[in-house]
């Protein structure tokens, strides 16, 4: 089964939890996590539903292809990595 994990930089705003889930994209892993934390949806996506600027997510080791509709395909096994990216100069 999937498991959604947020790393601590989200910690510091709104509560994280771990998730496990039968979902077989992205988006609906990501709903399960929001479903526990509604407030943690602001800091993930944006207006529209998309990966927001700073927000990198990672499943079963490669960075996500699909950042707006967010379908990219989870296998049992997946493990989804959501983090903030970092940028400067």
């Amino acid at each position: 089964m999937p498991r959604v994990t947020f790393t601590s930089q989200l910690q510091r705003f709104t509560e994280t939890p771990e998730v496990d889930t039968g979902a077989a994209t992205l988006r609906a892993a990501l709903a399960a996590a929001f479903e526990l934390n509604p407030r943690l949806r602001h800091y993930v996506l944006d207006e529209q539903g998309h990966l927001r600027q700073h927000v990198v997510v990672f499943v079963g080791g490669r960075r996500v292809v699909d950042r707006v509709a967010l379908s990219d395909a989870l296998a049992p096994d997946d493990k989804v990595y959501v983090l903030q990216a970092l940028t400067g100069g």
